[in-house]
Parts: C-alpha cells; structure tokens; sequence
C-alpha cells in the first residue's frame, strides 16, 4: 500500500490522468494564441446561441467584507449584466468553503439578489472546492433542474483553461467570458450591504489542512469529482 492510503497502480494511473489533463490545458492555451481569439470572439460565439437557460459562475474566496475582491465583484456583476441584458434566464453560484468560512456559492447569490436579481433566478451550488469542480457539479445540478442551454461567465483566464477541461471531457457548454468595456460600463449600486452568516460554517477548517498537494492538484485537475451517484 501507498503511504498516504493509495494503492500504487492507482496512484500511477491518477498521474497519467494529470499528465493527460496537463497536455490537453497545454494544447489549448497553445491553440488560442495560434488562433488569436479573444474574449470578444468568445463573447459572440455565445451570443449567437443565447439566451441561455442558466449560466455558472465560478466561486472565490469570501473573507467577511462587502464583495471582498474585485474578482468576485466583477464575476458577480458580469452574471447580473447577462441577466439584465436577457443572455441569461437563471444564475448558479458555485463554490463550497475553501480558504475562509464562507460558502462562496451562497456569498455570490446573497451578493445578487442585493443587487436586484430576482431570488427565484438564483441557485447555489455549494460543494465545489475547486474550479472543475465548478463546472461539473453546477452543471449536474442544472441538468437536475431541467436547464439544457448551459453556459459558464468568468473571467477570461478561467474561461479558458475550464474550457480546455470541457473540451477533454465532452461537457457540452458555452462560455461567456467578463469583456472588460461592458463591465465597467454597466451600472450598478455597490452601496449595499450583506448578511453573510447564513453562509458561515462553524468550525471550518481550511482546504491546505485538510488535503496535502498532491490531493489539491488532483483536485484542480478534476480527478476527485464524485460519481452522481455519491453526491
């Protein structure tokens, strides 16, 4: 037996798996700078297909204060100007309690019906501990519920590499990544403000105690998504 529990020839194989996901994340970043594709491009790629029934937005750490990063700020924000602008009918926040005691999926949501999303439109997917994470669970649980057109909203680094996993992995998903102009020219109160203990989990402990790297990057990889079945 492995040290930490694993059987060796398990452990072989969840390496060739990450070198496999490496190689295709690799070839990808490797053809969208070949084909000079931007978010932009990405942008009306999903446009045509729009409007979509649900899209995803991945989470980001929630350290206690009002929106408390510009990456959450403006993945929310982007979520609400495709639901404004009718490119989405519904929202799923994805993201359990990773690095703070907030479940980020839930922080996002409370962050968008603040801004005027209406609760009925916004879902919370809230196991997710790592961003394909994200991606598979919220879209499980959009198929749960019925929803076919399935799109994902971040930002474009993200965009791209779970675009890469989508791709390896056959998710059939559009993406729709932040176009910076668009973002910054729609207009939002931020002035409000949030009640995040409903999100709070007593006696968190954080992701780097409870999982060594080698678990975390098999996690970043998607190599420790559950079966349907064991959610």
């Amino acid at each position: 037996m492995w040290q930490n529990g694993y059987d060796l020839s398990l452990y072989r194989i969840q390496i060739l798996k990450m070198r496999r996901i490496l190689y295709s994340f690799l070839i990808a970043y490797s053809l969208q700078a070949l084909s000079c594709s931007s978010p932009l491009k990405s942008y009306h790629n999903a446009l045509a297909k729009a409007p979509f029934d649900v899209i995803i937005v991945p989470g980001i750490p929630y350290e206690g204060k009002n929106w408390s990063t510009n990456v959450m700020k403006d993945r929310v924000v982007w979520s609400c100007f495709l639901y404004s602008r009718g490119i989405a009918r519904h929202i799923i926040y994805s993201g359990n309690a990773v690095y703070t005691p907030y479940v980020e999926g839930k922080i996002m949501a409370l962050h968008a019906i603040a801004m005027g999303i209406p609760s009925a439109s916004v879902f919370s997917e809230t196991k997710a501990e790592h961003s394909t994470e994200n991606l598979i669970y919220s879209y499980r649980l959009a198929k749960k519920m019925g929803f076919e057109k399935i799109a994902v909203a971040t930002d474009p680094f993200q965009s791209n590499s779970l675009k890469a996993y989508a791709w390896d992995n056959s998710i059939p998903v559009a993406f729709i990544p932040i176009l910076s102009d668009s973002l910054y020219a729609f207009q939002v109160d931020s002035s409000f403000h949030i009640d995040p203990s409903g999100a709070y989990i007593n006696g968190f402990i954080p992701l780097p105690q409870r999982e060594n790297t080698i678990k975390r990057i098999m996690g970043t990889l998607g190599l420790k998504i559950q079966d349907t079945e064991s959610e």
